[in-house]
Protein backbone atom coordinates (compact mmCIF):
# COMPACT_ATOMS: atom_id res chain seq x y z
CA UNK A 1 0.00 0.00 0.00
CA UNK A 2 1.19 3.57 -0.87
CA UNK A 3 2.20 5.30 2.32
CA UNK A 4 2.12 8.81 2.45
CA UNK A 5 2.17 11.32 5.78
CA UNK A 6 -0.53 13.78 4.53
CA UNK A 7 -3.29 12.79 2.29
CA UNK A 8 -5.38 15.68 1.34
CA UNK A 9 -8.95 15.14 0.18
CA UNK A 10 -9.95 18.01 -2.21
CA UNK A 11 -7.92 20.32 -5.02
CA UNK A 12 -9.83 23.40 -4.13
CA UNK A 13 -8.41 26.51 -2.47
CA UNK A 14 -8.03 25.14 1.01
CA UNK A 15 -7.00 21.63 -0.58
CA UNK A 16 -4.11 22.78 -2.41
CA UNK A 17 -2.75 25.09 0.00
CA UNK A 18 -2.72 22.41 2.53
CA UNK A 19 -0.91 20.16 -0.18
CA UNK A 20 1.56 23.07 -0.70
CA UNK A 21 2.45 23.89 2.73
CA UNK A 22 2.85 20.40 3.55
CA UNK A 23 5.85 20.18 1.29
CA UNK A 24 7.61 23.17 2.98
CA UNK A 25 7.51 20.93 6.03
CA UNK A 26 9.41 18.20 3.79
CA UNK A 27 6.74 15.53 3.74
CA UNK A 28 5.61 12.98 1.23
CA UNK A 29 2.16 14.22 0.04
CA UNK A 30 -1.11 13.22 -1.81
CA UNK A 31 -3.83 14.96 -3.26
CA UNK A 32 -6.67 13.69 -4.27
CA UNK A 33 -9.32 15.35 -6.51
CA UNK A 34 -12.22 13.90 -7.89
CA UNK A 35 -13.77 16.51 -10.46
CA UNK A 36 -11.86 19.55 -11.37
CA UNK A 37 -8.90 20.56 -10.02
CA UNK A 38 -9.25 24.43 -8.55
CA UNK A 39 -12.43 23.24 -7.04
CA UNK A 40 -15.38 25.79 -6.83
CA UNK A 41 -13.04 28.47 -6.38
CA UNK A 42 -12.19 28.82 -10.15
CA UNK A 43 -14.12 27.00 -12.10
CA UNK A 44 -18.23 27.95 -10.31
CA UNK A 45 -17.44 30.33 -7.58
CA UNK A 46 -14.81 33.70 -7.37
CA UNK A 47 -12.32 33.41 -10.35
CA UNK A 48 -15.52 32.51 -12.91
CA UNK A 49 -17.43 34.72 -11.59
CA UNK A 50 -15.51 37.72 -10.87
CA UNK A 51 -14.48 37.47 -14.15
CA UNK A 52 -17.92 37.97 -15.35
CA UNK A 53 -18.23 40.76 -12.74
CA UNK A 54 -14.95 42.58 -14.10
CA UNK A 55 -16.19 42.37 -17.80
CA UNK A 56 -19.61 43.45 -16.82
CA UNK A 57 -18.57 46.61 -15.10
CA UNK A 58 -16.50 47.66 -18.78
CA UNK A 59 -19.87 46.71 -20.35
CA UNK A 60 -22.43 49.06 -18.02
CA UNK A 61 -19.16 51.89 -18.29
CA UNK A 62 -19.72 51.50 -22.10
CA UNK A 63 -23.25 51.94 -21.15
CA UNK A 64 -23.13 54.74 -19.07
CA UNK A 65 -20.58 56.97 -21.28
CA UNK A 66 -21.39 55.66 -24.60
CA UNK A 67 -23.00 59.01 -25.75
CA UNK A 68 -19.39 60.68 -24.48
CA UNK A 69 -16.84 58.15 -26.78
CA UNK A 70 -19.62 58.63 -29.81
CA UNK A 71 -20.75 55.32 -29.40
CA UNK A 72 -24.11 54.07 -30.27
CA UNK A 73 -26.24 51.51 -28.72
CA UNK A 74 -23.71 48.73 -27.53
CA UNK A 75 -24.83 44.77 -28.33
CA UNK A 76 -22.58 42.51 -25.93
CA UNK A 77 -21.89 38.48 -27.10
CA UNK A 78 -22.51 36.58 -24.81
CA UNK A 79 -20.46 34.01 -26.36
CA UNK A 80 -17.44 36.19 -26.40
CA UNK A 81 -17.84 36.94 -22.82
CA UNK A 82 -18.01 33.45 -21.97
CA UNK A 83 -14.97 32.83 -23.61
CA UNK A 84 -13.31 34.98 -22.46
CA UNK A 85 -14.21 34.39 -18.65
CA UNK A 86 -13.05 30.80 -19.74
CA UNK A 87 -10.02 31.84 -20.68
CA UNK A 88 -9.05 33.32 -17.52
CA UNK A 89 -10.25 30.06 -15.91
CA UNK A 90 -8.27 27.90 -17.89
CA UNK A 91 -5.32 30.30 -17.45
CA UNK A 92 -5.38 30.00 -13.92
CA UNK A 93 -5.89 25.96 -13.71
CA UNK A 94 -3.15 25.86 -16.42
CA UNK A 95 -0.52 27.36 -13.94
CA UNK A 96 -1.59 24.90 -10.93
CA UNK A 97 -0.82 21.98 -12.95
CA UNK A 98 2.33 23.13 -14.17
CA UNK A 99 3.21 24.00 -10.72
CA UNK A 100 1.93 21.13 -9.42
CA UNK A 101 3.49 18.48 -12.40
CA UNK A 102 6.66 20.00 -11.72
CA UNK A 103 6.79 20.20 -7.62
CA UNK A 104 8.96 17.38 -7.59
CA UNK A 105 11.58 17.86 -10.44
CA UNK A 106 12.32 21.11 -8.61
CA UNK A 107 12.36 20.12 -5.33
CA UNK A 108 14.69 16.60 -6.62
CA UNK A 109 12.39 14.50 -4.80
CA UNK A 110 9.10 12.39 -4.86
CA UNK A 111 7.15 14.07 -2.17
CA UNK A 112 4.42 15.15 -4.02
CA UNK A 113 1.58 13.11 -6.12
CA UNK A 114 -1.51 13.93 -7.71
CA UNK A 115 -4.01 11.76 -7.57
CA UNK A 116 -7.42 11.78 -9.88
CA UNK A 117 -10.36 9.65 -8.20
CA UNK A 118 -12.81 9.85 -5.85
CA UNK A 119 -11.57 9.56 -2.13
CA UNK A 120 -13.55 7.53 1.27
CA UNK A 121 -11.69 7.59 4.31
CA UNK A 122 -12.46 4.04 5.25
CA UNK A 123 -10.02 3.57 8.28
CA UNK A 124 -8.52 6.04 10.92
CA UNK A 125 -4.96 5.62 8.30
CA UNK A 126 -6.25 4.54 5.23
CA UNK A 127 -8.28 6.09 2.04
CA UNK A 128 -9.59 4.34 -0.64
CA UNK A 129 -9.72 5.92 -4.19
CA UNK A 130 -11.70 4.89 -7.13
CA UNK A 131 -11.63 6.58 -10.51
CA UNK A 132 -10.06 6.36 -14.09
CA UNK A 133 -11.03 2.61 -14.48
CA UNK A 134 -9.05 1.47 -11.33
CA UNK A 135 -9.21 1.03 -7.45
CA UNK A 136 -6.40 1.78 -5.45
CA UNK A 137 -6.04 2.23 -1.43
CA UNK A 138 -3.45 4.44 0.36
CA UNK A 139 -1.95 4.68 3.63
CA UNK A 140 -1.73 8.37 5.21
CA UNK A 141 -0.24 9.50 8.49
CA UNK A 142 -2.71 12.55 8.47
CA UNK A 143 -5.56 13.20 6.39
CA UNK A 144 -7.06 16.60 5.88
CA UNK A 145 -10.74 16.54 4.38
CA UNK A 146 -11.21 19.70 2.05
CA UNK A 147 -13.97 18.86 -0.23
CA UNK A 148 -15.83 21.95 -0.07
CA UNK A 149 -19.69 22.86 -0.77
CA UNK A 150 -22.01 22.56 -3.00
CA UNK A 151 -25.43 24.79 -3.96
CA UNK A 152 -28.13 23.96 -1.56
CA UNK A 153 -31.21 23.02 -3.31
CA UNK A 154 -34.63 22.37 -2.52
CA UNK A 155 -36.62 19.85 -3.06
CA UNK A 156 -39.94 21.76 -4.63
CA UNK A 157 -37.22 23.96 -7.20
CA UNK A 158 -37.38 22.53 -10.18
CA UNK A 159 -33.23 22.55 -10.51
CA UNK A 160 -32.24 21.23 -13.84
CA UNK A 161 -29.30 23.26 -14.59
CA UNK A 162 -30.88 23.89 -18.47
CA UNK A 163 -33.48 26.69 -16.94
CA UNK A 164 -33.65 27.05 -13.06
CA UNK A 165 -29.76 26.96 -12.37
CA UNK A 166 -27.93 26.92 -9.20
CA UNK A 167 -24.61 29.23 -9.79
CA UNK A 168 -22.51 25.65 -10.28
CA UNK A 169 -25.09 25.27 -13.72
CA UNK A 170 -24.93 28.57 -14.82
CA UNK A 171 -22.07 28.16 -17.32
CA UNK A 172 -24.42 25.62 -19.35
CA UNK A 173 -25.82 29.40 -20.65
CA UNK A 174 -25.87 29.92 -24.10
CA UNK A 175 -26.87 33.49 -24.35
CA UNK A 176 -28.08 36.45 -22.27
CA UNK A 177 -31.58 35.36 -21.14
CA UNK A 178 -34.36 37.93 -21.83
CA UNK A 179 -35.64 38.14 -18.06
CA UNK A 180 -34.62 36.02 -15.15
CA UNK A 181 -35.15 35.60 -11.68
CA UNK A 182 -32.98 35.37 -8.97
CA UNK A 183 -34.07 33.11 -5.39
CA UNK A 184 -31.72 34.63 -2.70
CA UNK A 185 -30.52 38.57 -2.23
CA UNK A 186 -27.35 37.39 -0.33
CA UNK A 187 -24.29 37.93 -1.48
CA UNK A 188 -24.17 35.44 -4.53
CA UNK A 189 -27.46 36.61 -5.48
CA UNK A 190 -26.72 40.14 -5.56
CA UNK A 191 -23.80 39.72 -7.11
CA UNK A 192 -25.59 37.88 -10.10
CA UNK A 193 -28.42 40.54 -10.46
CA UNK A 194 -25.33 43.35 -10.56
CA UNK A 195 -23.80 41.18 -13.62
CA UNK A 196 -26.78 40.66 -15.94
CA UNK A 197 -28.31 44.23 -14.85
CA UNK A 198 -24.68 45.26 -16.04
CA UNK A 199 -24.86 43.99 -19.60
CA UNK A 200 -28.56 45.49 -19.95
CA UNK A 201 -29.40 42.27 -22.27
CA UNK A 202 -31.46 40.98 -19.05
CA UNK A 203 -34.79 41.92 -16.99
CA UNK A 204 -33.51 40.82 -13.29
CA UNK A 205 -36.16 39.88 -10.54
CA UNK A 206 -34.31 39.49 -6.91
CA UNK A 207 -36.69 37.91 -4.78
CA UNK A 208 -35.72 39.24 -1.41
CA UNK A 209 -38.18 38.12 2.35
CA UNK A 210 -37.25 40.94 4.26
CA UNK A 211 -37.43 44.77 3.63
CA UNK A 212 -34.29 44.96 2.11
CA UNK A 213 -31.54 43.03 0.49
CA UNK A 214 -27.85 41.98 2.30
CA UNK A 215 -29.78 42.05 5.96
CA UNK A 216 -26.22 41.09 7.74
CA UNK A 217 -25.19 44.59 6.30
CA UNK A 218 -25.88 47.90 7.82
CA UNK A 219 -29.04 50.07 6.15
CA UNK A 220 -26.51 52.86 3.93
CA UNK A 221 -24.57 50.30 2.38
CA UNK A 222 -27.51 48.57 1.43
CA UNK A 223 -29.43 51.97 -0.29
CA UNK A 224 -26.32 52.57 -2.29
CA UNK A 225 -26.49 49.15 -3.64
CA UNK A 226 -30.75 48.96 -3.93
CA UNK A 227 -30.63 52.40 -5.66
CA UNK A 228 -28.21 51.52 -8.08
CA UNK A 229 -29.76 47.72 -8.89
CA UNK A 230 -33.30 49.53 -9.60
CA UNK A 231 -31.44 52.13 -11.86
CA UNK A 232 -30.35 49.42 -13.97
CA UNK A 233 -33.78 48.12 -13.91
CA UNK A 234 -34.19 45.26 -11.46
CA UNK A 235 -36.86 44.54 -9.69
CA UNK A 236 -36.46 43.58 -6.22
CA UNK A 237 -39.61 42.05 -4.39
CA UNK A 238 -39.39 43.07 -1.14
CA UNK A 239 -41.37 41.33 2.41
CA UNK A 240 -41.94 38.42 -0.35
CA UNK A 241 -41.47 34.24 -0.09
CA UNK A 242 -41.78 31.97 -3.18
CA UNK A 243 -44.56 29.85 -2.59
CA UNK A 244 -44.34 28.07 -6.08
CA UNK A 245 -41.73 27.66 -8.91
CA UNK A 246 -42.37 25.78 -11.94
CA UNK A 247 -41.57 25.69 -15.61
CA UNK A 248 -44.30 26.31 -17.92
CA UNK A 249 -43.70 25.81 -21.80
CA UNK A 250 -39.91 26.54 -21.12
CA UNK A 251 -40.27 29.28 -18.90
CA UNK A 252 -39.84 29.95 -15.34
CA UNK A 253 -43.68 30.87 -13.68
CA UNK A 254 -43.09 31.57 -9.90
CA UNK A 255 -45.51 32.61 -7.48
CA UNK A 256 -45.02 34.96 -4.51
CA UNK A 257 -46.88 35.94 -1.25
CA UNK A 258 -46.13 39.47 0.50
CA UNK A 259 -46.29 39.82 4.03
CA UNK A 260 -49.56 41.38 3.37
CA UNK A 261 -51.10 38.58 2.60
CA UNK A 262 -51.59 39.24 -1.38
CA UNK A 263 -50.68 36.49 -4.13
CA UNK A 264 -48.58 37.57 -7.47
CA UNK A 265 -47.86 35.42 -10.59
CA UNK A 266 -44.20 36.22 -12.83
CA UNK A 267 -43.58 34.69 -16.07
CA UNK A 268 -39.80 34.96 -16.81
CA UNK A 269 -37.14 33.26 -19.17
CA UNK A 270 -34.65 31.63 -16.47
CA UNK A 271 -34.60 31.32 -12.87
CA UNK A 272 -31.46 31.35 -10.46
CA UNK A 273 -31.37 29.57 -7.31
CA UNK A 274 -28.97 31.16 -5.17
CA UNK A 275 -29.67 30.72 -1.33
CA UNK A 276 -26.28 29.40 -0.41
CA UNK A 277 -24.27 26.70 0.02
CA UNK A 278 -24.01 23.12 1.75
CA UNK A 279 -20.80 21.00 2.82
CA UNK A 280 -20.08 18.08 0.53
CA UNK A 281 -19.42 15.32 2.23
CA UNK A 282 -21.23 12.44 1.52
CA UNK A 283 -19.81 9.33 1.19
CA UNK A 284 -16.46 10.60 2.31
CA UNK A 285 -16.03 9.39 5.63
CA UNK A 286 -16.77 5.79 6.91
CA UNK A 287 -19.02 6.06 10.10
CA UNK A 288 -17.04 3.70 12.31
CA UNK A 289 -14.25 6.15 12.58
CA UNK A 290 -15.79 8.56 14.72
CA UNK A 291 -15.79 12.02 12.78
CA UNK A 292 -18.43 13.92 14.06
CA UNK A 293 -21.05 16.19 11.93
CA UNK A 294 -23.87 18.66 13.09
CA UNK A 295 -26.16 20.20 10.77
CA UNK A 296 -23.66 22.71 9.26
CA UNK A 297 -20.68 20.62 8.31
CA UNK A 298 -18.05 18.54 9.99
CA UNK A 299 -17.37 19.57 13.66
CA UNK A 300 -13.52 21.44 13.91
CA UNK A 301 -11.53 22.41 16.75
CA UNK A 302 -9.23 24.86 15.16
CA UNK A 303 -9.44 22.38 11.70
CA UNK A 304 -9.01 19.37 14.38
CA UNK A 305 -12.13 16.73 14.08
CA UNK A 306 -13.37 14.55 17.09
CA UNK A 307 -10.64 11.88 15.39
CA UNK A 308 -7.22 13.09 16.34
CA UNK A 309 -5.48 12.61 12.88
CA UNK A 310 -8.06 13.83 10.43
CA UNK A 311 -8.30 17.48 9.73
CA UNK A 312 -11.18 19.57 8.11
CA UNK A 313 -10.63 22.82 6.84
CA UNK A 314 -12.43 24.96 4.36
CA UNK A 315 -16.22 25.00 3.31
CA UNK A 316 -16.75 21.60 4.42
CA UNK A 317 -16.70 22.88 8.25
CA UNK A 318 -18.68 25.90 7.47
CA UNK A 319 -16.50 28.33 9.34
CA UNK A 320 -16.62 31.00 6.17
CA UNK A 321 -17.06 30.45 3.22
CA UNK A 322 -14.00 32.10 1.64
CA UNK A 323 -11.36 31.10 -0.67
CA UNK A 324 -8.68 33.27 2.03
CA UNK A 325 -10.41 31.39 4.14
CA UNK A 326 -10.42 28.07 2.74
CA UNK A 327 -6.32 28.74 2.29
CA UNK A 328 -5.44 29.97 5.43
CA UNK A 329 -7.26 26.80 7.59
CA UNK A 330 -5.35 24.68 5.13
CA UNK A 331 -1.92 25.89 5.42
CA UNK A 332 -2.89 26.27 9.36
CA UNK A 333 -3.89 22.83 9.48
CA UNK A 334 -0.59 21.28 8.05
CA UNK A 335 1.32 23.72 10.65
CA UNK A 336 -0.48 22.39 13.47
CA UNK A 337 0.54 18.93 12.66
CA UNK A 338 4.23 19.43 11.40
CA UNK A 339 4.92 21.93 13.45
CA UNK A 340 3.60 25.24 15.43
CA UNK A 341 1.60 27.61 13.69
CA UNK A 342 3.46 31.39 13.36
CA UNK A 343 0.33 32.87 13.61
CA UNK A 344 -3.60 31.87 15.44
CA UNK A 345 -6.13 31.22 13.87
CA UNK A 346 -8.21 34.90 13.67
CA UNK A 347 -11.24 35.85 11.78
CA UNK A 348 -11.80 39.05 13.37
CA UNK A 349 -9.56 40.39 10.91
CA UNK A 350 -11.05 38.80 7.35
CA UNK A 351 -11.05 40.67 4.61
CA UNK A 352 -14.17 40.57 2.13
CA UNK A 353 -14.99 41.89 -1.48
CA UNK A 354 -19.18 41.54 -2.68
CA UNK A 355 -18.55 42.22 -6.26
CA UNK A 356 -21.68 44.48 -6.61
CA UNK A 357 -22.50 47.67 -7.95
CA UNK A 358 -20.22 49.76 -6.86
CA UNK A 359 -18.45 47.07 -4.80
CA UNK A 360 -17.90 46.76 -0.92
CA UNK A 361 -14.90 45.81 0.98
CA UNK A 362 -15.16 44.94 4.65
CA UNK A 363 -12.81 44.27 7.29
CA UNK A 364 -13.71 43.43 11.37
CA UNK A 365 -17.25 44.62 12.47
CA UNK A 366 -20.08 46.46 11.07
CA UNK A 367 -22.48 48.52 13.03
CA UNK A 368 -25.27 45.85 13.38
CA UNK A 369 -22.07 43.13 14.83
CA UNK A 370 -21.08 45.45 17.49
CA UNK A 371 -24.97 46.70 18.44
CA UNK A 372 -25.28 43.20 19.09
CA UNK A 373 -22.38 42.52 20.83
CA UNK A 374 -23.65 45.29 23.48
CA UNK A 375 -20.66 47.44 22.12
CA UNK A 376 -20.13 51.22 22.55
CA UNK A 377 -18.30 52.79 19.92
CA UNK A 378 -17.47 55.89 17.79
CA UNK A 379 -18.22 55.85 14.33
CA UNK A 380 -16.97 57.99 11.49
CA UNK A 381 -18.70 58.11 7.63
CA UNK A 382 -16.79 60.03 4.80
CA UNK A 383 -18.43 60.07 1.50
CA UNK A 384 -15.95 59.98 -1.58
CA UNK A 385 -17.17 63.55 -2.60
CA UNK A 386 -13.99 64.64 -0.46
CA UNK A 387 -11.54 62.05 -2.08
CA UNK A 388 -9.75 63.61 -5.21
CA UNK A 389 -9.21 60.54 -6.30
CA UNK A 390 -12.85 59.98 -6.45
CA UNK A 391 -13.06 63.11 -8.58
CA UNK A 392 -10.66 62.21 -10.70
CA UNK A 393 -12.46 59.14 -11.76
CA UNK A 394 -15.49 60.87 -12.08
CA UNK A 395 -17.39 58.60 -9.98
CA UNK A 396 -17.65 59.98 -6.41
CA UNK A 397 -20.73 57.22 -5.03
CA UNK A 398 -19.72 55.59 -2.24
CA UNK A 399 -17.99 55.97 1.26
CA UNK A 400 -15.68 54.38 3.82
CA UNK A 401 -16.97 53.86 7.25
CA UNK A 402 -14.67 53.38 10.35
CA UNK A 403 -15.76 51.44 14.05
CA UNK A 404 -13.34 52.04 16.69
CA UNK A 405 -13.63 51.45 20.43
CA UNK A 406 -15.02 53.91 22.52
CA UNK A 407 -12.16 55.38 24.14
CA UNK A 408 -9.18 57.31 23.99
CA UNK A 409 -7.40 54.00 22.39
CA UNK A 410 -9.83 54.09 19.28
CA UNK A 411 -8.81 51.03 18.16
CA UNK A 412 -10.19 49.79 15.29
CA UNK A 413 -13.17 47.37 14.98
CA UNK A 414 -14.40 47.45 11.60
CA UNK A 415 -14.26 49.08 8.40
CA UNK A 416 -16.74 49.20 5.21
CA UNK A 417 -15.42 51.09 2.15
CA UNK A 418 -18.29 51.14 -0.54
CA UNK A 419 -17.33 52.27 -4.00
CA UNK A 420 -14.09 52.11 -6.80
CA UNK A 421 -10.70 50.55 -5.74
CA UNK A 422 -13.40 49.28 -2.11
CA UNK A 423 -10.68 45.93 -2.25
CA UNK A 424 -7.51 48.11 -2.01
CA UNK A 425 -8.12 49.74 0.72
CA UNK A 426 -9.01 47.90 3.27
CA UNK A 427 -5.40 46.00 4.09
CA UNK A 428 -3.96 47.86 6.30
CA UNK A 429 -6.89 48.22 8.53
CA UNK A 430 -6.96 44.52 8.46
CA UNK A 431 -3.88 44.19 9.92
CA UNK A 432 -4.23 46.50 12.66
CA UNK A 433 -7.52 44.93 13.83
CA UNK A 434 -5.18 41.95 14.27
CA UNK A 435 -3.02 43.56 16.37
CA UNK A 436 -5.34 45.44 18.28
CA UNK A 437 -4.02 48.95 17.24
CA UNK A 438 -5.56 52.35 16.63
CA UNK A 439 -6.90 54.38 13.64
CA UNK A 440 -4.01 56.56 14.97
CA UNK A 441 -1.69 54.75 13.50
CA UNK A 442 -2.92 55.51 9.97
CA UNK A 443 -3.85 59.63 10.88
CA UNK A 444 -0.23 60.29 10.27
CA UNK A 445 1.16 58.19 8.20
CA UNK A 446 1.63 59.63 4.40
CA UNK A 447 -0.94 57.82 1.73
CA UNK A 448 -0.18 57.77 -1.55
CA UNK A 449 -1.88 60.87 -3.49
CA UNK A 450 -4.29 60.87 -5.07
CA UNK A 451 -5.72 57.69 -3.72
CA UNK A 452 -8.96 56.58 -2.28
CA UNK A 453 -6.95 55.30 0.93
CA UNK A 454 -6.43 59.11 1.76
CA UNK A 455 -10.19 58.38 3.07
CA UNK A 456 -9.22 56.37 5.70
CA UNK A 457 -6.48 58.90 7.40
CA UNK A 458 -9.10 61.37 6.73
CA UNK A 459 -11.21 59.65 8.94
CA UNK A 460 -9.00 59.14 11.39
CA UNK A 461 -7.37 62.96 11.54
CA UNK A 462 -11.62 63.25 12.60
CA UNK A 463 -11.67 61.31 14.87
CA UNK A 464 -8.62 62.66 16.28
CA UNK A 465 -10.26 66.02 16.11
CA UNK A 466 -8.14 67.48 13.14
CA UNK A 467 -9.49 67.31 10.16
CA UNK A 468 -8.63 68.80 6.74
CA UNK A 469 -12.61 68.70 6.35
CA UNK A 470 -14.35 70.04 9.66
CA UNK A 471 -17.50 67.81 10.14
CA UNK A 472 -19.59 70.99 10.94
CA UNK A 473 -19.57 72.74 8.01
CA UNK A 474 -19.87 69.52 5.31
CA UNK A 475 -22.67 67.66 7.10
CA UNK A 476 -23.90 65.88 4.33
CA UNK A 477 -20.57 64.46 3.81
CA UNK A 478 -19.42 63.47 6.74
CA UNK A 479 -20.58 61.42 9.65
CA UNK A 480 -18.83 61.12 12.92
CA UNK A 481 -20.89 60.40 15.88
CA UNK A 482 -20.51 57.71 19.26
CA UNK A 483 -23.19 55.40 20.00
CA UNK A 484 -23.78 55.27 23.61
CA UNK A 485 -25.49 51.73 23.76
CA UNK A 486 -29.07 53.54 23.55
CA UNK A 487 -28.69 56.38 20.88
CA UNK A 488 -26.07 58.03 18.83
CA UNK A 489 -24.22 61.44 20.19
CA UNK A 490 -22.65 64.15 17.87
CA UNK A 491 -19.22 63.71 18.29
CA UNK A 492 -17.68 66.65 16.85
CA UNK A 493 -19.56 69.62 16.22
Amino acid sequence: MNKFDVCVIGGGPAGYAAAMRAIDFGKRVALVEKDLLGGAGIHQGALWSKTWWEISREARMINLHGNTLNLNSTEFSFEKVKSEVSQAVEQRVNLLTHHMENINLSLGDDLFEYIHGVAKVTGKNTIAITGNGKNQDIEADYIILATGSVPRKLPHLPIDEEIVFTSDGLSNLTKFPKSIVIVGAGVIGCEFATIFSNFGHTKVHLIDKGDRILPFEDEEVVKVIEKNLEQKGVLIHRNSKLIEMKVDEGEVVYILEYTDGNKESFRVEKGLISIGRVPQYDQLVDESIGVEFDNRGIIDDLTQTTVSNIYAVGDITADISLVNVGELEGRYAVERIFGKPEQPLIYKNISTIMFLDPEIAGVGMNEIQAKAAGLEYKIVSLNYETIPRATAMRNTEGFIKVLVTNDDEMNILGMRVVGEHASSAIQAVALLISQDKSIKELAELIHPHPSIIEGIQECGRILMGKPLFKPRVLRGSIRCQVWNGTGYQDLVG
